[in-house]
């Protein structure tokens, strides 16, 4: 965005070396990072911002966190903001304004209940991604802000350790998540282990799992004790051709002695050194000659059966090794915060154990000191026991640290945890809040925001059309009543149902000694295939006839008009040699963006079928002609499930209700719709989505559009998120190279 005043020349600090919350990083997405940094640096001058989402996590989840680096990306750009990890924001200069609508009550539920009504939203918007479900402040996540504590006497600077912090505050130890997670006895070795389902939720490399189906195991398989030696681990990485990769190892003993450390040549092209973290240069890595195969090697015969691995993030260092371990403590989440946030290293480090790391004079960090650190770390944490750890109240210590550094200055403005509206104010820029008097938010009362509360959502909308124009960043928000638990369990039900009876076909008629297998063989080569039940009666192919389905067809063509999918094909029948092939014969297939390969979770192989992202529908429709004719003989059509929907759509029960059950709704859905003081849900999901195409059309060209959907949380149950995003006339994305993302995720319902 274009500042009413000149900004400062100077720069925000680098970003922390790890993400506070995981992201399953895509080795090809990752080199496509790389070749948007050099396009912005070679292309000329370009007349309109984009955007682009390679997204990296592979359930195309963005957090909170994650939306708030591009908002605040999107006011101070690339000279003092770090780029969004997520996705791209291209000339970020010639970005006009921001405008985030949120829809507050809605969630990706109730988008895809009243999908056909939201014709505007799913048809103008390209980028779609899912978002966890809200915390007790939404707004103040997305904006960044601190939520503020009440943290006592605390003294003016951190020293030492502060043990002596829990004497100064009244705390509810019971609530502290520590306390919750391991109770308030002290704990040994083996409880301090990540379990298997805490690995795969972390994303730690597993075997079986198809993004590690190259990695070696350590061979640590012996029996672990609360004896069990330690060894501290940290890995420094850099940003190559094909993504990141090692480029230095340090393994620390329990007794603080480093048994390796060292730096690694990695085998593809370097384009990025990645020195403010890892202290690396070409001239240091010039002369190595140690390869990954040289350091997996080193462990294997380093490490005994019965070792435990700590480190802090230590899922990304594995990620780098290449290399599988069963027995791992990490201190990012050994000192558990809420909501799945993370303290970093450095904070751990000053606060448990009164020590100084990764020094800002220093260039890049010093991986054996990160190593012996998470080491102490976890010694400290079972020589004392949670109950002392959760004495120390570290959020409070944070939020007191926090609060010591500098704000409303240059130097403060330029900190990873900024928020929005201190960008703004950087630049002599104010934000606009658009909400309803009875909604209640941090937002509202914060410094720089100019908020305009309203008696209902018309009043806001009025109000819309009349301040957006002025302000350079604006959030409407529109409030809707939430449904009743019992309602929203059985739209959730019948949503899923749904798509599982358009995912379902019936064909026949088959005689009693047919082929089975022949017969399976015949309906794989569509596509895979989740369960086969022979039906003797059936005299046609179609899918089931029930009250869910009458409206299937147009729901499928609708689909296929998705913005997402206009220009993604899916195509069965691939080999595993058909990446090659089509790479080989790229020339023809021009404006191939993205090539989406999915293996089998289980076995790791390659599926039998992919997915192909063009720029263009026409570039699409004309490499479907050839791939489905004589020559390449495969079976294809254009996409209908958008990648965000892919999460969702695994859990559907894998069972359908047989053709021509009649569903009624019951009575408490009826009821709860006459008792709601609105029109139909149908009827206002139709009417709100026409108000927000006007708004839109209304905005100027160059605007940075996102409509958010944040989902509910109660204690009936949660429901995830929905992010819509574009620039408005934003032209045709121009990314040079093909990214292939090998994933493993079955996309249901590509098939009609």
């Amino acid at each position: 965005m274009e500042p009413e005043r000149k900004r400062s020349g100077s720069t925000l600090k680098k970003g922390r070396k790890r993400r506070l919350i995981p992201s399953k990083v895509v080795g090809a997405a990752e080199a496509t990072r790389s070749h948007w940094d050099l396009e912005e640096r070679q292309q000329p001058v370009a007349k309109k911002a984009r955007l682009s989402t390679v997204l990296f996590a592979e359930n195309c989840e963005v957090t909170h966190g994650q939306l708030s680096e591009l908002l605040k990306y999107a006011v101070l750009g690339k000279s003092s903001f770090p780029k969004p990890s997520w996705c791209q924001l291209f000339h970020q200069n010639h970005l006009k304004n921001v405008v985030v609508f949120i829809l507050q009550g809605l969630s990706q539920l109730h988008f895809y209940k009243f999908y056909l009504e939201f014709g505007f939203l799913r048809k103008a918007f390209k980028h779609k991604f899912r978002m966890p479900p809200p915390s007790s402040d939404f707004l103040a996540d997305i904006i960044g802000l601190q939520k503020k504590q009440i943290i006592g006497n605390l003294p003016k600077a951190m020293e030492g350790s502060l043990p002596f912090a829990s004497s100064k505050v009244s705390i509810n130890l019971q609530k502290d998540p520590i306390i919750q997670k391991y109770g308030s006895k002290k704990v040994g070795l083996t409880r301090c282990l990540l379990t298997k389902e805490e690995m795969k939720t972390y994303h730690f490399p597993l075997q079986g799992f198809l993004d590690c189906e190259n990695f070696v195991p350590t061979k640590c398989n012996g029996s672990v004790t609360d004896n069990s030696p330690l060894f501290g681990l940290d890995c420094e990485m850099c940003l190559t051709s094909k993504g990141r990769e090692l480029t230095r190892i340090s393994l620390v003993a329990e007794g603080g002695c480093c048994v390796m450390d060292e730096l690694v040549k990695p085998d593809n092209k370097i384009v990025d050194y990645l020195t403010s973290f890892s202290g690396i240069t070409k001239k240091i890595l010039n002369p190595v000659t140690t390869k990954l195969k040289d350091v997996q090697r080193r462990l294997k015969i380093l490490l005994p059966p019965d070792a435990v691995l700590v480190g802090h993030s230590l899922d990304l260092d594995l990620r780098a090794l290449k290399m599988i371990h069963p027995y791992v403590i990490d201190t990012s989440l050994l000192y558990v915060r809420e909501q799945g946030k993370r303290f970093k290293l450095k904070f751990l480090a000053k606060a448990i154990l009164g020590k100084d790391i990764q020094c800002p004079d220093r260039l890049g960090h010093d991986a054996t000191e990160d190593a012996r650190t998470t080491l102490e770390l976890a010694r400290y944490f079972l020589k004392y026991g949670p109950k002392k750890i959760a004495e120390l109240n570290l959020e409070a210590l944070f939020s007191y640290q926090e609060s010591q550094e500098p704000r409303n200055t240059a130097e403060g403005v330029q900190r990873l945890n900024t928020s929005v509206l201190e960008c703004l104010d950087s630049v002599g820029q104010k934000l606009l809040f658009l909400t309803q008097e009875a909604d209640a938010s941090a937002l509202s009362s914060s410094k720089n925001c100019q908020t305009i509360k309203c008696l209902s959502n018309k009043e806001v909308l009025e109000q819309a059309r009349v301040e957006i124009p002025l302000f350079p960043f604006s959030i409407v928000q529109f409030s809707f009543e939430p449904f009743s638990p019992n309602l929203t369990e059985e739209m959730n039900k019948r949503i899923k149902i749904k798509w599982t009876e358009m995912s379902t076909v019936y064909a026949g008629p088959f005689n009693k000694n047919c082929n089975l297998s022949a017969l399976k063989r015949l309906f794989k080569s569509f596509g895979p295939v989740q369960l086969m039940t022979l039906v003797l009666e059936t005299h046609q192919v179609q899918r089931p006839v029930t009250e869910l389905t009458l409206d299937c067809d147009t729901l499928v063509n609708e689909l296929e008009q998705d913005s997402e999918n206009r220009g993604t094909i899916y195509l069965s029948g691939v080999s595993e040699t058909f990446k090659e092939h089509l790479l080989q014969h790229c020339s023809i297939f021009l404006g191939l963006e993205a090539m989406i390969l999915p293996k089998d979770l289980k076995s790791g192989k390659q599926k039998g079928y992919c997915f192909l992202r063009f720029k263009t529908f026409g570039s699409a429709q004309r490499a479907l002609n050839i791939l489905t004719g004589k020559d390449w003989k495969l079976r294809g059509r254009h996409a209908l499930t958008p990648r965000h929907l892919h999460a969702w759509l695994r859990g559907l029960p894998r069972e359908s209700r047989l053709p021509g059950v009649r569903v009624i709704p019951p009575p408490s859905e009826q009821e709860a719709w006459q008792m709601l003081n609105v029109d139909h849900p149908k009827i206002a999901a139709w009417h709100w989505g026409r108000k927000i195409e006007k708004l839109y059309h209304n905005l100027c060209p160059g605007t940075l559009c996102l409509i958010l959907l944040p989902g509910t949380k109660s204690t009936h149950g949660s429901l995830s998120g929905l992010g819509l995003m574009g620039i408005k006339d934003e032209e045709e994305s121009t990314i040079p190279q093909t990214c292939v993302c090998e994933s493993a995720h079955h996309l249901p319902g590509v098939i009609s």
